[in-house]
C-alpha cells in the first residue's frame, strides 16, 4: 500500500503549505491524489522533490497491507 504520509510531515517541518505547491506546478487533482494515496506519476514525484528539496523516500512509504 502506498502511504503519503511521510510527504505531509516533511512539508510541516520545512513549513511548506499546499499553497506553496499550488504556486509552484502541484495541481489540485495532484494534491487529492496525495491525500487519497493514490498512484502519482514520478514526474510528479521528481517535481515534488525539487519544490521541497527532499528525496523520495521523505514523500513517501509503501506497506504491506
Amino acid at each position: 500500500m502506498i502511504d503519503y504520509s511521510p510527504l505531509w510531515d516533511t512539508m510541516k517541518r520545512r513549513q511548506i503549505s499546499q499553497y506553496y505547491l499550488l504556486q509552484h506546478g502541484i495541481d489540485n487533482k495532484t494534491l487529492n491524489s496525495l491525500r487519497k494515496n493514490k498512484n502519482i506519476t514520478l514526474l510528479t514525484m521528481e517535481k515534488l522533490c525539487k519544490i521541497i528539496d527532499c528525496t523520495p523516500n521523505d514523500i513517501v512509504r509503501f506497506s504491506d497491507d
